[in-house]
């Protein structure tokens, strides 16, 4: 990894800053999938306000993809999701534009192909990454008949530390921390050498609360089932410093995961939104290793290795974005904040915006993962209380406190425990 990859990339975008928006949206018209373009009228009249109902012409909707659509990871996950949403509703059309990000398009920025979406008709606009946060508060500003919904931030948060009055932004998030305790947990039962190895994106709050939940899952399991203490157990992270992969700028995550398995671990839990976990691991089996792995965000991620998937801790984002389609479609959309997580009474249903799949490499040890997520849910099991501390031994929770949304959303440090760094 170069010295300092985030300063790269802003870098970059600030370059894309200064291109035009005519060329943004040239670059962008050549990879996106000829779509059927809806009767939309002037923007000003009421009838397409993102306050009113969208009667008078069928609504299209527009997403916005950091990576390519077919990543058997976070962004295909959130393809399928919207298209499933979509499809209930007839008179809803569908445009996209992928792989938004500094090494694929190096000339565009989201807010402009926002702009693009919403000039081809778009009256809802979906920013699916994090990475987008400060580009959907702009196209929000700017767009005010235009419905914005952005995943993963937190500006619709009232009670969130960047809370901005815009009325038609939302956000939408799947509280995946408890799927995150559960795939931990699977590490833990399936591990026989005691070392568990992380790989992930780049840090943030996002993401440091998702790997500390991932460790509370393992560490519960390797005492209470596994019957060991916790000292024994070694849960390291590694950031490539990205959501996946881009040459000469991040670590390579192949390297990352073959690393792991050379020095002792025998199972990676992926946090990115690529499949190199999985790919890795059947090599790596193949050539007679006993490893595991365990996927994020995309259900279908144990089909790419399931001899040695412990299973996947997945997003269903179809009932977040039925439900924001149809507000719109009504005319009652408001900037709202969503976090919802798993329906415990059927967790891998239509109705359960977080979810895990159980992979077949988890054998006979399923029916104690069951048990484990029965606990969960019936809340006998409290996994974010104290007391525990942060990293560099500052308190998170005191004994019997039990966590806040947002003092699990807003995690400043890794949790004590955990091997890597938490910036």
């Amino acid at each position: 990894m170069k010295s300092n990859p985030k300063k790269i990339i802003t870098a970059l975008r600030s370059v894309c800053a200064f291109v035009t928006i005519a060329s943004s949206l040239g670059a962008c018209k050549g990879s996106t999938e000829k779509q059927e373009k809806s009767s939309i009228s002037d923007p000003a009249n009421p009838a397409n306000s993102a306050g009113s109902a969208a009667s008078a012409t069928s609504l299209t909707v527009g997403m916005i993809l950091v990576g390519p659509k077919n990543d058997h990871g976070w962004n295909e996950s959130h393809f399928e999701g919207i298209k499933k949403a979509i499809a209930k509703f007839p008179d809803v059309k569908f445009d996209y534009i992928d792989k938004v990000n500094p090494s694929d398009r190096p000339n565009s920025k989201s807010a402009q192909v926002a702009d693009d979406l919403i000039a081809r008709g778009s009256r809802l606009v979906v920013f699916s990454s994090d990475d987008f946060k400060d580009d959907a508060l702009e196209t929000a500003r700017k767009h005010p008949n235009v419905s914005i919904i952005h995943v993963s931030g937190d500006h619709a948060w009232k009670e969130g530390r960047n809370y901005k009055n815009q009325k038609n932004l939302g956000n939408i998030d799947g509280a995946a921390e408890p799927a995150k305790m559960i795939a931990g947990c699977s590490a833990a039962l399936a591990t026989e050498s005691g070392k568990i190895g992380y790989l992930g994106a780049l840090a943030n709050d996002e993401t440091r609360r998702l790997v500390s939940s991932a460790y509370l899952g393992a560490k519960h399991c390797w005492e209470k089932y596994r019957k060991k203490p916790a000292k024994d157990l070694t849960f390291k992270v590694t950031w490539i410093g990205f959501w996946f992969n881009i040459p000469g700028v991040t670590l390579d995550p192949t390297k990352v995961v073959d690393d792991y398995f050379s020095g002792g671990f025998d199972v990676v839990m992926s946090g990115l939104d690529t499949p190199e976990a999985a790919v890795q691991s059947k090599k790596a089996a193949e050539a007679g290793k006993r490893v595991r792995f365990t996927h994020h965000d995309f259900k279908a991620g144990c089909d790419l290795s399931p001899d040695t998937c412990l299973g996947v801790s997945y997003y269903n984002w179809m009932p977040a974005y039925r439900d924001v389609v149809r507000s719109v479609r009504e005319g009652k959309f408001t900037g709202e904040f969503a976090w919802p997580g798993p329906d415990y009474r059927d967790i891998n249903g239509e109705e359960s915006s977080i979810g895990f799949d159980f992979g077949r490499a988890l054998g006979d040890k399923k029916a104690t993962l069951e048990e484990f997520i029965r606990t969960l849910g019936d809340k006998s099991v409290v996994l974010h209380s104290g007391p525990l501390k942060f990293q560099d031994g500052s308190e998170f929770l005191k004994a019997g406190e039990v966590a806040t949304p947002q003092k699990i959303w807003y995690m400043p440090q890794l949790l004590e425990g955990i091997t890597g760094k938490s910036q």
